[in-house]
């Protein structure tokens, strides 16, 4: 069952500000790298790095928005910004593959030297250290069911395939020698489809979400069961959840006791309503209709 942690979005907003300060160093050592070690691959690599920086920018302008307070004009809140981050992050990725790519094959095309050795501890570090970083996000996204986080994350993952990419591309450059100059290149071209598959990953539950797609049947079920635990309700006759951001909008319709008075099903609908605020399911807010229980 898929519980959402009542984190508060500063967590997200720290690991992302993270993720931005350590892609800013690696872009640096990665060109600095590529330029005097002779391998494009690792440019390209420096060039995803520069991807993360702006799509985690991104995310950060996003996450500190979704975070303004339910307005006239935006009663439900503007949470709908964080899933519109992750998409612009999922094209972030395809348009930096399709630069990678392009000039990619440009290189192999263009005769050059082969790529300098050190270049490949060079990779290793970088591998680590965002495959680490991916981890650390991505767990941060998970506990707080947040599409942006999760897609900033993946960005990090992309960044090491392209450098795992280039680590095996230099390494065949390197073993052939003189001939095999292009297998650094061919390499970054091979990094362009992991990162447009990364991408698609990220862009698709982004869009479901904007475009109010239900979230998964557990937390619906979860969200019901707690409301039926009440004594007084008879029957959970409808459950509808939406997501904004981090949080859930619940519209539900229970049954009680047909014969009671309006205050006491008023008290009911109110004592349920307190049961799942309090849940640990980061619920934002909750509409109840009663309804007479019928036999």
């Amino acid at each position: 069952m898929e519980l959402i942690s009542k984190k508060p979005s500063s967590e997200a907003i720290r690991a992302t500000q993270l993720g931005i300060f350590v892609s800013v160093g690696l872009i640096l050592i990665k060109g600095l790298s590529g330029y005097f070690g002779h391998s494009y691959a690792l440019i390209a690599d420096a060039t995803e790095s520069g991807a993360d920086v702006l799509s985690s920018g991104l995310l950060w302008l996003a996450l500190m928005y979704s975070q303004r307070p339910a307005d006239q004009g935006h009663p439900y809140g503007h949470g709908k910004a964080e899933p519109v981050a992750a998409a612009l992050i999922g094209l972030f990725l395809i348009a930096a593959a399709i630069w990678i790519g392009w000039n990619a094959v440009h290189y192999i095309r263009t005769p050059h030297t082969l790529p300098k050795s050190f270049t490949l501890i060079v990779l290793l570090i970088v591998i680590i250290i965002k495959e680490l970083l991916f981890r650390y996000v991505m767990r941060i996204g998970k506990r707080l069911n947040s599409q942006a986080v999760k897609a900033d994350a993946y960005h990090h993952r992309s960044d090491a395939i392209t450098s795992i990419a280039a680590l095996l591309g230099i390494s065949v450059a390197l073993y052939f020698g003189k001939g095999y100059e292009g297998a650094d290149d061919w390499a970054a071209l091979l990094a362009c489809l992991f990162i447009v598959y990364n991408a698609f990953h990220i862009i698709r539950p982004a869009f479901r979400e904007i475009m109010d797609a239900a979230p998964s049947p557990e937390i619906i079920s979860h969200i019901s069961q707690i409301a039926s635990l009440h004594p007084d309700v008879k029957k959970v006759e409808k459950c509808i959840v939406r997501k904004m951001g981090l949080d859930y909008f619940v519209d539900m319709h229970i049954e009680v006791d047909g014969t009671i008075n309006v205050f006491h099903s008023h008290e009911i609908a109110h004592q349920v309503k307190d049961s799942l605020l309090t849940a640990p399911l980061h619920i934002r807010d909750v509409i109840i209709h009663v309804e007479p229980n019928t036999p």
